[in-house]
């Protein structure tokens, strides 16, 4: 069974050295006492509720799965899972970073952030039922009448129920305006729900006595298309004035999926049989008021992704320093053994280095989404707040699509360290590979994310909030631009910011006259663009461990981080170079197939 233990001196370092979070938090009235002990003290009990409570039951949950009985609808998840989940309400841990109006702690998002990285390394199956619960916290938050959210807000923020989104269905997942489930209205302002969901994350199960659903679904006089789309609060069961439950309501689950990884989350076909549902928001704009949660889920699912580039790391490290296999190429280096370790071996070494990079880049980058999200919903100034939403907006593609496509790299290289034993089930490393491949499909699979990338937040206003991500690079870069023990960071990623701008003012160009082009180079640009966004954070931490260890401190922590920052820029980073060779190839050879597809 693999291990996993919390990585808290790294995220320490992101959050004091790299992001300086304490001083960002003084310019937040609303985080402004939260200091350095209480972030340490938090992440502390989050480790360990990660690594003592859920993680044990990860296997359990691949291996057992959940069960649906179909003359009840309802669904039992495995072994252990209900447990967990009440220490987790017992603990506190839903209430985090929500509204403290409506009973949350109102810590920073950023530290939620942290918490759910080691939620999500030790059991992403589990995790995915709080997970799906805040997203709906945060778009009733946003969007909810009055009314509704003190009906619905304190018991998704206590615990006591759980929430999901319901969007895709049998015939449309990504198109949204496809959907049919239909919302009739009742005399009392009320609706009645009928249509059929598909793959609803957590859609059923014995966690709690109610689940929220949140459903997207079309007026009797709705447009066509995606401006057609309302909003609707379906709970399991209907909720009285007074906060009590009332008769089951007519949603239900009429089958689980059977799925590649993730066994242990119910992901369930969910039936609306004339459901009693009220409506979020205004007609018509339904679809607005659930990107909050879409928007939350994809920063989610980046998550997801470097949760488990994480775990999986720290296993095949652990295997490589143990596993005695042949000799070094260079002569023994365990003499008094019958065979050297396999990390003497330069590819090994690679596959974990490539792993480690990812993750600890992934989690830079992570974690200042986070904080630019705090800054969006707290800081007092409109154009700090305006600034930070665009630069999450920009930044949110990557985060689901770069680092889910490197948590896929990241977990079948660690596997791939195993040898035949990674494709053993015991030792739990190919779980890791099949539970990310799903990070890479849902909530917009990577080719669309790249899509919106490219043609929505880039080419749709002329690389306007690109350049607000330039400047940061061009500031670091003129900071250190002299100092030659920077050289080797600050050099490629200059290089690659120029050529990035012109790159993408030429796709603009090819775009205008084919529009097609955007399709051809989106899924290479945005691989691209995550490789900038990774290299900017990986010199920021370069230049924090120069100076650490320039002042004289001699913890291997910095200089580890250096080898790692080596490492990323000499073989993963010149990746950009092959990436534009390939989207500047043109969409021709794509489109002009029509024999070979035949």
């Amino acid at each position: 069974m693999p291990s996993y233990v919390p990585p808290l001196r790294d995220m320490q370092f992101v959050l004091h050295e790299v992001l300086q979070v304490a001083g960002e938090f003084k310019a937040l009235p609303a985080h402004a006492e939260v200091d350095e002990g209480t972030v340490n003290a938090i992440l502390e009990e989050g480790g360990k509720f990660a690594s003592e409570v859920i993680a044990p039951l990860n296997r359990v949950g691949d291996e057992e799965g959940c069960t649906l009985d179909r003359a009840t609808h309802e669904v039992t998840t495995p072994t252990g899972f209900k447990a967990a989940f009440a220490k987790y309400v017992e603990g506190g841990w839903p209430a985090l970073s929500a509204d403290p109006a409506y009973g949350g702690q109102g810590l920073p998002i950023v530290l939620n952030q942290c918490f759910y990285e080691m939620l999500n390394s030790a059991n992403q199956a589990w995790t995915m039922y709080p997970g799906l619960t805040h997203g709906a916290y945060e778009c009733l938050h946003a969007h909810g009448t009055e009314a509704q959210k003190q009906m619905y807000l304190p018991k998704l923020t206590n615990g006591e129920w759980t929430g999901t989104m319901c969007l895709t269905e049998p015939h449309c997942g990504t198109d949204l305006g496809m959907l049919r489930t239909k919302a009739e209205p009742q005399p009392d302002g009320s609706y009645r729900l009928t249509g059929q969901k598909i793959f609803i994350s957590a859609g059923e199960h014995d966690f709690v006595s109610n689940i929220v659903h949140l459903v997207l679904a079309r007026l009797p006089d709705a447009p066509a298309g995606s401006k057609g789309i309302s909003l609707f609060i379906v709970p399991k069961y209907l909720v009285n004035p007074d906060g009590s439950l009332g008769a089951r309501n007519g949603i239900y689950c009429g089958g689980l999926e059977h799925k590649m990884g993730i066994h242990g989350n119910a992901t369930a076909q969910m039936v609306l049989d004339g459901a009693v549902g009220t409506l979020v928001g205004q007609p018509h704009k339904g679809l607005a008021a659930m990107f909050i949660m879409m928007n939350a889920a994809r920063i989610g699912v980046g998550m997801q992704s470097l949760g488990l580039t994480e775990v999986a790391y720290q296993n095949a490290l652990a295997y490589a320093k143990d596993r005695l296999q042949s000799r070094s190429l260079s002569g023994p280096k365990m003499k008094d053994k019958p065979a050297d370790s396999i990390l003497v071996h330069p590819d090994v070494r690679k596959m974990i280095l490539t792993a480690k990079a990812y993750a600890e880049g992934g989690r830079a980058l992570n974690l200042f989404c986070a904080l630019l999200i705090d800054r969006e919903l707290n800081h007092p100034d409109e154009k700090v707040r305006k600034d930070a939403a665009e630069l999450v907006a920009l930044l949110t593609p990557i985060v689901k699509a770069f680092i889910t496509d490197n948590g896929h790299i990241a977990t079948n290289a660690c596997m791939q360290v195993f040898g035949g034993h990674g494709f053993i089930k015991e030792w739990g490393m190919e779980q890791f590979v099949r539970d990310n491949r799903i990070n890479m499909i849902y909530e917009g699979t990577n080719t669309i994310q790249s899509l919106d990338l490219l043609g929505r937040k880039v080419l749709g206003n002329q690389g306007a909030t690109l350049k607000k991500f330039g400047k940061l690079v061009a500031q670091l870069v003129e900071e250190e631009g002299v100092n030659e023990k920077m050289a080797e960071f600050i050099n490629p990623l200059a290089y690659l910011g120029d050529k990035m701008t012109k790159f993408t003012t030429e796709l603009g160009f090819r775009a205008f006259q084919i529009p097609d082009e955007v399709g051809g180079a989106a899924v290479d640009d945005l691989r691209g663009a995550g490789h900038l966004v990774f290299g900017y954070f990986w010199a920021r931490m370069a230049q924090v461990a120069l100076r650490q260890i320039e002042a004289g401190n001699s913890d291997p922590f910095y200089k580890a981080k250096l080898q790692t920052a080596r490492f990323y820029f000499a073989r993963l980073f010149p990746e950009t170079a092959s990436l534009m060779l390939t989207a500047r190839s043109g969409v021709k050879v794509l489109l002009d197939t029509e024999e070979a597809l035949a």
